[in-house]
């Protein structure tokens, strides 16, 4: 097994947390009778944004996981995450954002923007007030620790860790239950720090697979039983703003790395016969990653329809780590900040030249793990697959669902 794979293999194993005894919640999910609501309140690790592919983030995979173990249950989770805010900001929120959806269950993560901007015992303070208010409204309350994160001077990892631990002691001190994910995540990156690195989708935000181990954790915290999400691919359908727009019979703009540029107007008038298809190549001949990402940066301006990345195993890096750093950024920036208003698909190099060295096969195991970090779809070749790159598109496209289901 390649080393690519077997630090994807530790990112299956989540470690094992305490589960929140005695929920009210818990209890309904299992009745199955009543419907019951959760909400996530959090800032933007919480919120759909560019880190996890702008379409969904660990609310959307705990209800998934739940859904999973409780099959009878009538479950809502509603995603209250924002971009940039604190527990102060949440105070002024929460009964519209919260309170108002009559959540069974809330749960709480901040920390990451408090540590930027309100004084520790603030924070304390407000997130106090934030689990009594939701108490008061008849909800129950699950306090969640945040992912560890790259150190920068904005957030060092000691004085996260301050906040942390003051979130461990109001759950102790009010009797509300916790679920540490700041633990897992410390625990890999203690063992395991390559590993841990491919949870993380810039400094401070994990990616899909840091999501995923937050709505394990999370859904083994309500229910008590362990739960992979290891096999959850990303959402479907593929293309929903593209092809909405060519049903409609609306031009589509597509940005698209050779030789895709050169193939996916055929590809898609192959479904729509009278598409209006406009295409504008992303150039890679000759240049590197760094280069990529920099250019990468020009991407949401562009205001396209269908973003196709498709990086080919010539693109070099100074080491694998810098590699996986430009190919996160360069998947971000191609993505919207928040939801998606235009597709992106990334391809590994392996679909694109199929016949790979050995350390290009290395580089292209990594770059199936990123592409997986960020929810995105994809297309790659079966093992021995020679098959033309334009006839892969097709049948892909074909293949994909127009509507969801």
């Amino acid at each position: 097994m390649s080393r690519t794979l077997l630090l994807l293999a530790a990112l299956s194993t989540a470690s094992s947390l305490p589960a929140a005894t005695g929920l009210k919640t818990t209890a309904r999910l299992e009745a199955g009778r009543e419907p019951v609501r959760i909400v996530c309140v959090g800032d933007s690790i919480t919120g759909i944004y560019y880190h996890t592919g702008s379409r969904r983030a660990y609310p959307e995979l705990l209800e998934l996981a739940l859904r999973r173990l409780y099959p009878r249950a009538e479950l809502t989770v509603f995603n209250a995450g924002l971009s940039g805010d604190s527990t102060t900001g949440a105070l002024v929120r929460l009964d519209r954002d919260v309170i108002a959806r009559q959540p069974h269950l809330v749960t709480v993560m901040f920390g990451m923007n408090d540590v930027v901007k309100i004084p520790l015992a603030d924070f304390q303070r407000n997130l106090r007030e934030i689990c009594a208010r939701v108490r008061q409204a008849g909800a129950e309350v699950l306090l969640c620790t945040q992912n560890t994160v790259t150190e920068t001077e904005a957030r060092p990892s000691a004085r996260l860790a301050e906040y942390t631990q003051a979130i461990r002691d109001l759950a102790r001190e009010d009797s509300i239950g916790l679920v540490d994910v700041h633990a897992s995540f410390a625990a890999l990156q203690a063992a395991q720090p390559e590993a841990w690195s491919l949870l993380s989708s810039d400094e401070i935000h994990p990616g899909m697979h840091g999501h995923r181990r937050f709505a394990s954790a999370i859904a083994e915290a309500i229910s008590g039983k362990a739960i992979s999400l290891a096999d959850v691919g990303p959402p479907t359908p593929s293309l929903p703003h593209t092809f909405a727009r060519l049903r409609e019979g609306k031009p589509v703009k597509v940005l698209a790395m050779p030789p895709l540029d050169q193939i996916i107007a055929p590809a898609l008038r192959q479904i729509y016969p009278q598409a209006e298809v406009t295409v504008t190549s992303w150039p890679t001949d000759g240049r590197t990653m760094a280069q990529l990402e920099a250019s990468a940066k020009e991407v949401r301006a562009q205001a396209m329809d269908l973003v196709l990345i498709a990086i080919p195993p010539q693109a070099t890096a100074e080491n694998p780590a810098k590699y996986q750093w430009h190919y996160n950024w360069i998947m971000n920036w191609s993505l919207n900040f928040g939801p998606p208003s235009w597709d992106v698909v990334a391809l590994p190099p392996s679909t694109i030249s199929p016949q790979l060295n050995a350390d290009e096969q290395e580089l292209d195991q990594l770059a199936r793990v990123l592409i997986a970090g960020k929810d995105l779809p994809t297309l790659s070749r079966s093992s021995g697959d020679r098959a033309p790159l334009a006839a892969l598109l097709a049948t892909w496209l074909a293949a994909q669902p127009l509507t969801s289901p």
